[in-house]
């Protein structure tokens, strides 16, 4: 008999969406997957904005609750530069942050959307009003990266999805290591994607970047599983180990976040959560996630919650 939990582990804000197009000063299609990080004494996001052409760029909003009073830039924040990035020709999406300690300054990894197919491209500021491009760092087809905020054993890494051409094989989170965040190597399959009818069957991706614990590294991954219905995008749960992330303590059997509200089941793309950010507060999580590829919702969790359930539902 399943173990079921008592009350569901992520809570809705009930003001949800938190930001929809209608906030946005400026004219565009829709504003989602927002990479999310604390600066100073406010809660920063890095939003996904696709505009009337079907162009993504991203733009920031600020606020200091993290909730409401978004202050939002009056023009996109950073336009793809085709003319400088031909990598960047189809837009620049689903930004992904992590603050480097040792850099002093975030480190932000995004999809570049290339004539070639989508890749990872990485970009530094120290303000979310100046970026630096370092350009591609993992060829196409790659997405849903992030950086982890320390050197693992000396190097930088990386978990990613890149995608194999046999459909047959599926898509997997795999993780790299770099010297340099330039130059990456040693990959492998971390997670694989599950088979046959599971919720997270065949294709997977991680959503925001691994967030440290006393007990580990913890993710929060997307499964994809499709249906008669079309594709479900749901949410699950896995730890690494701190020293080593290479190891995987453990992982959800169980979806733990699923489409239900209506700004997530009907949109561009209906039935889709998709976190690119979160932010801890002491044991509370915020959980920042596009709706239905539309709107940007919040959530939040409790840390020790979500861990300990995560060791009573692992395959």
């Amino acid at each position: 008999m399943l173990n079921l939990p008592a009350k569901e582990l992520f809570s809705r804000h009930p003001g949800n969406p938190v930001i929809s197009i209608n906030d946005l000063p400026y004219q565009a299609n829709t504003v989602f997957n927002a990479g999310a990080t604390r600066v100073g004494d406010e809660i920063v996001l890095l939003m996904r904005v696709e505009d009337r052409r079907g162009i993504s760029h991203l733009t920031v909003a600020r606020s200091k609750n993290g909730v409401d009073g978004w202050r939002i830039d009056a023009q996109p924040t950073r336009m793809p530069e085709p003319e400088k990035h031909p990598e960047e020709l189809w837009g620049i999406e689903d930004p992904r942050i992590t603050y480097l300690e040792e850099k002093q300054r975030w480190a932000i990894t995004y999809t570049a959307y290339s004539e070639s197919g989508p890749l990872v491209s990485l970009a530094t500021t120290t303000d979310f009003r100046h970026f630096y491009r370092h350009g591609p760092i993992l060829p196409p087809e790659d997405k849903d990266a992030a950086l982890f905020p320390v050197r693992i054993m000396g190097r930088w890494a990386m978990l990613h999805r890149p995608v194999s051409t046999m459909p047959e094989v599926g898509a997997h989170i795999w993780i790299s290591f770099s010297p340099d965040l330039k130059h990456w190597g040693e990959h492998r399959v971390l997670i694989p994607a599950s088979k046959g009818g599971w919720w997270d069957a065949n294709k997977i991706g991680l959503s925001p970047p691994p967030l440290k614990t006393d007990e580990g590294w913890l993710v929060l991954y997307h499964g994809v599983k499709t249906t008669a219905g079309g594709a479900i995008y749901r949410l699950g749960l896995a730890l690494l180990d701190l020293k080593d992330p290479r190891k995987l303590i453990a992982r959800s059997d169980e979806w733990v976040f699923s489409p239900r509200e209506e700004y997530e089941v009907f949109g561009d793309v209906d039935k889709v959560v998709f976190p690119c950010g979160w932010v801890a507060k002491g044991n509370d999580v915020l959980i920042y996630y596009g709706g239905a590829d539309t709107c940007l919702a919040l959530a939040t969790a409790s840390l020790s919650e979500l861990i300990s359930w995560l060791m009573k539902h692992r395959t």
